[in-house]
């Protein structure tokens, strides 16, 4: 009896545990944990004044509907790859090593190519690393709403 209850403390305590983990994607075999803004302010706030941002670690910016999108990088610190993809979660257009910018109303924008519903930011050098190539297929796993 008592090695039962160990048991079921012990897989509720696992349990917990992997609950706590949050959203994340997974992208040419690789998996991020992501931080997910799905509503304006969230978008527009975005990756501004962070200093770094773990390997493993990215942003999903979900828009309410498939239509061309454009980035920019005011007041964000990190460099990043920028990485657009469709409704189908196909990746369309690729902003690779995008430069941090101080300029603010004057930092340029990064636009997609096609239209795009999600956009994936990582650290720079993400996407050679993983060797992306358009068409890539973005995976979402547990806490990722879609619309």
């Amino acid at each position: 009896m008592r090695l039962t209850a160990t048991l079921f403390a012990c897989s509720l305590a696992l349990t917990a545990c992997a609950g706590t983990r949050g959203p994340w994607v997974e992208l040419a075999g690789h998996r991020y944990s992501v931080e997910i803004a799905d509503n304006d302010e969230e978008r527009a706030r975005g990756l501004m004044f962070r200093d770094s941002m773990d390997e493993s670690h990215g942003m999903l910016f979900i828009h309410e509907r498939e239509e061309p999108q454009a980035y920019w990088m005011k007041n964000t610190r990190i460099p990043l790859d920028i990485l657009y993809f469709d409704d189908k979660h196909k990746l369309v257009t690729q902003q690779r090593d995008v430069p941090p910018c101080s300029l603010g109303d004057r930092c340029p924008p990064y636009a997609s190519n096609a239209p795009a519903r999600y956009v994936l930011e990582l650290n720079a050098g993400q996407a050679a690393s993983l060797n992306l190539q358009d068409g890539a297929e973005l995976q979402f796993g547990p806490g990722v709403t879609q619309p």
